[in-house]
């Protein structure tokens, strides 16, 4: 089945066509959906960190130059390439991160499909929705909530489902501790969902502003880092340190005070992914008995569970509206910490 409208042959679009420089905005050709495959017309995307990392080359696996990077995108469904499909014209749909996967492999056949060895991520190795279309596979691709606040939903697509499903993991029951390390796009939807989730959340930031944003959404307890040693601040308040520890936060220092802030037999989640190292104390981690764990975003089920909290009114992104041609100007910004919340674009 195919859309009866007729679409440009060019659309407009941000470019990486070298790392660490200023994305090119400028027009590309549209793309043709394959089997399993749909083009979809952009109407919001968010923007997100791993963006910034991907157009700067940050990661040891680059993407290939040139693409357009964008994996919180938000569209209406205009045409289907061939074969059979869960979404038809005029649907609402999402790109995602884990844009697809092999489906056959030991990780996917058992609930690991975002550890594929031949997963394909969108706006890395698949275009992204940085641009006014974008290709999805119709078997990856989330479904929109109907009644959605487009600009709200986008950032769920990533933030969202990668803070849940990182919470999930760090196995914090209800009326456990969990401490947020990092209140910027991912960490004030992550307090969101653990006071969903019925946990006690904890917010640790070195901005006040974001310390405020935290409480807003409903940490019972904020340290700034910068004033304070986090470790002994958390240990305090709880009598023993938290039950789980989500990093959300970009700075290697975060990584490291994550340990001192977990109480004995803990586990901690790391999300963010900066492009350095930090130091492991390895007689802490021993004698604590504490758990480290990557969190790599969620599933397909992950994502729909995520999606299912926000239709519900529990989640609510703290959301700027920016334009496709002010990404440079949103990158500079996440660069310098000078974003509360989450950006998205409006086409």
């Amino acid at each position: 089945m195919t859309s009866t409208i007729d679409h440009p042959d060019q659309f407009h679009a941000a470019v990486v066509e070298e790392f660490n420089k200023d994305l090119n905005l400028k027009d590309i050709d549209l793309p043709e959906p394959g089997p399993n495959q749909a083009l979809v017309k952009v109407l919001t995307s968010g923007v997100c960190h791993t963006d910034l990392h991907a157009a700067q080359g940050d990661w040891p696996i680059k993407p290939g130059l040139p693409f357009v990077p964008g994996h919180e995108g938000v569209g209406e469904v205009v045409k289907l390439g061939p074969g059979e499909h869960t979404v038809k014209i005029g649907d609402l749909v999402g790109n995602v991160w884990l844009w697809s996967a092999c489906g056959v492999c030991e990780h996917c056949r058992t609930g690991w499909e975002t550890l594929c060895d031949n997963a394909e991520y969108g706006g890395y190795t698949v275009d992204g929705s940085f641009g006014e279309y974008m290709l999805v596979d119709t078997r990856y691709c989330a479904h929109i909530p109907e009644g959605a606040d487009l600009l709200e939903v986008a950032p769920i697509l990533c933030a969202g489902v990668t803070v849940y499903k990182g919470l999930k993991m760090t196995e914090t029951r209800p009326g456990q501790w969990v401490v947020i390390s990092g209140v910027g796009g991912l960490g004030h939807i992550a307090v969101q969902y653990a006071v969903a989730m019925g946990m006690r959340v904890i917010a640790v930031d070195i901005a006040d502003e974001k310390l405020e944003l935290a409480r807003k959404h409903g940490a019972e307890f904020t340290v700034n880092a910068r004033e304070v040693d986090p470790g002994e601040a958390v240990a305090e308040y709880t009598g023993g340190g938290a039950h789980g520890v989500l990093v959300t936060a970009v700075h290697e220092q975060a990584f490291g005070q994550a340990i001192k802030m977990a109480r004995k037999n803990g586990t901690i989640v790391f999300n963010g992914l900066p492009p350095g190292e930090f130091p492991a104390p390895i007689f802490e981690i021993v004698f604590k008995a504490l758990t480290i764990r990557g969190s790599l975003v969620g599933t397909r089920q992950d994502l729909e569970e995520a999606l299912d909290f926000y239709a519900r009114g529990l989640i609510k992104p703290t959301v700027t509206e920016c334009k496709l041609d002010d990404i440079n100007t949103v990158f500079d910004d996440m660069r310098h910490g000078r974003i509360d919340g989450r950006m998205s674009i409006r086409y």
